[in-house]
């Protein structure tokens, strides 16, 4: 026998309410049409839901505990209801991230984390990658962003890209670093020490190269390569060696590692960081909201380096 769901639910609110009418009421329907809908359920079922002859309504045993089956219906229903809005608000969801190493260990994880406080049904799946895999990931599918350093004028014509912060690289070293204390670095300066190189494939060991040659060497000598930014910044930390990093990183960074900064300008990369999507794609709506989120927060980021920025011109 198959009963009708939405019947066993107009059957647990009366029985809930007390009556006919304040049941009718609570699903916002008419007295007339819930009734007859628990005489097309008696008749199915053949037997009566309510004890006759009582005021307040009173069920029978069956009546109960169909009652209580239809409770349970309207309750899974209702979060079912629930859950549909969460995922069409973009407040629950599934999100597959890909970028750079750098970036998304330094700057993106801990905006991820506090996406995640307040978005704590989103699930994120994060992944590595460069450029032409990034690329790939989104026009296959398995990624529904990519957050990385590009030059504007390169993004694919089938993709749209949000910028969310100007190319802005660094010279950085420990904190104590013997060069920090001095007011004119030369170039013999840096000759003393070596440096710590991105991995090969990443654009940032290409700024490196420019911003050696920038300031006059065509090579420079390498202590550590390759190494993910967790050992780059432990190596980084426990020598003299330096490194070209991006300055959000080491802005971060500082919260918690003893770093700094050398007072060299070198050449910025002519990139910006940002969100690479594929245009007019169907996308999880928590993509959205994920977007809105990352913008907000390199913007306050934005303004707290220029800030420090700033501060340090001054000092200057």
């Amino acid at each position: 026998m198959k009963l009708d769901s939405e019947h066993l639910e107009i059957l647990a609110v009366i029985v809930e309410k007390g009556g006919l009418t304040e049941g009718a009421d609570a699903l916002g329907k008419s007295q007339p049409s819930v009734s007859r809908s628990m005489a097309l359920l008696e008749k199915r079922i053949g037997s009566a839901l309510f004890e006759p002859g009582r005021r307040p309504l009173r069920p029978t045993e069956l009546g109960q505990r169909l009652a209580k089956l239809g409770g349970q219906i309207r309750s899974a229903n209702q979060e079912a209801s629930l859950l549909v809005r969460r995922f069409q608000q973009g407040h629950a969801g599934r999100l597959r991230v890909g970028g750079t190493q750098i970036f998304m260990d330094g700057v993106i994880s801990t905006m991820i984390a506090d996406f995640q406080s307040r978005h704590d049904d989103v699930q994120i799946e994060q992944s590595y990658g460069y450029m032409d895999g990034l690329a790939a990931g989104l026009r296959n599918g398995t990624l529904d962003c990519a957050i990385l350093p590009m030059p504007p004028a390169q993004v694919p014509a089938e993709m749209t890209f949000v910028p969310l912060l100007p190319g802005h690289n660094v010279i950085a070293c420990r904190a104590g670093h013997p060069l920090t204390r001095r007011k004119g670095i030369t170039l013999a300066d840096i000759d003393n020490y070596t440096w710590i190189a991105p991995p090969s494939d990443s654009p940032l060991f290409r700024d490196l190269q420019r911003a050696v040659k920038a300031i006059g060497r065509d090579d420079f000598r390498v202590s550590f390569s390759g190494g993910t930014l967790a050992s780059i910044m432990s190596v980084l930390t426990g020598s003299d060696a330096l490194t070209i990093m991006p300055y959000s990183v080491v802005f971060l960074a500082r919260r918690s590692l003893a770093l700094d900064v050398l007072p060299l300008r070198i050449e910025h990369p002519d990139r910006q960081l940002g969100l690479l999507t594929m245009t007019g794609q169907q996308a999880p709506a928590a993509l959205k909201r994920f977007s809105e989120f990352l913008t907000a927060e390199f913007h306050r980021l934005r303004n707290r380096m220029d800030h420090e920025l700033q501060m340090a011109r001054r000092r200057g």
